[in-house]
């Protein structure tokens, strides 16, 4: 059975689109009359624990995520196509690129955390473990996430809209596998077109960060900053990121 998941459109640019570890496949939802449905097959999926995939079981790791995408566009008939993760999402499109090199064309990846452990020290790491049951603290992480520059009432709508998209046990097992899992070494020849994009204002993964990871140990890849931005483009400046999806996906 294919992983829940939506297609925008019926061009010949196909991508698959892995949501972040808050909320599901609907974060991308105000980007949508952006992308060009006769220019565009987007695939959103919902990560199992996630939204339309909720019911479904299995492991609840980052490796999972890259198989039911790679299965997802084999259900759909495409042998060749883009990969597009945010936040974890883009972990989980490198190990999806890796286990499938030559059906992947490039990939767009959108403050996106690395393929190696995520930098938490031992408080950092128990209060994102609390944030698994506790909605509070989930709004406090979002609060956090530019610096408290996001409107309160933001940040706990975020946090509720996290708890009805996916699972206690969903969000668990994530959050162990993106943070602590390491496969840095094994994806470090991906052949791939890799564009990075990082939030200007985003405090938990800011440019630096990414330049230090993504862009100095893969060949291919660089770096598009978004000024004004934060850790989530898609709501914070949907038209511009739509602008980089049509920019670097078409160019495959």
């Amino acid at each position: 059975m294919a992983i829940g998941h939506v297609v925008h459109g019926l061009g010949p640019v196909r991508a698959v689109v892995i949501h972040g570890w808050f909320y599901d496949r609907r974060v991308f939802e105000s980007m949508l009359p952006a992308l060009d449905p006769e220019v565009f097959s987007l695939a959103f999926m919902d990560c199992r624990g996630y939204g339309s995939s909720r019911a479904m079981s299995g492991t609840f790791d980052v490796n999972t995520m890259a198989a039911d995408a790679v299965d997802l566009a084999s259900h759909l008939g495409w042998e060749r196509f883009a990969l597009v993760g945010h936040s974890m999402g883009g972990k989980a499109a490198l190990r999806a690129a890796a286990s499938a090199p030559h059906r992947v064309t490039r990939i767009l990846a959108l403050t996106p955390v690395w393929a190696g452990m995520a930098p938490f020290d031992a408080r950092t790491l128990e209060l994102f473990r609390g944030a698994v049951r506790d909605l509070n603290l989930r709004a406090a992480i979002l609060q956090n996430g530019r610096e408290g520059h996001v409107p309160a009432a933001w940040s706990r709508w975020m946090a509720q809209k996290s708890a009805e998209a996916s699972t206690v046990d969903a969000f668990g097992g994530y959050l162990e596998s993106w943070a602590l899992s390491e496969f840095s070494g094994q994806i470090r020849d991906l052949p791939h077109e890799i564009l990075a994009v990082a939030g200007a204002a985003d405090a938990g993964l800011p440019p630096e960060a990414v330049k230090a990871t993504w862009i100095a140990h893969l060949p291919n890849a660089r770096l598009h900053v978004l000024g004004d931005c934060g850790h989530y483009p898609m709501l914070e400046h949907p038209l511009a990121l739509a602008s980089i999806f049509e920019q670097f996906l078409k160019t495959a």
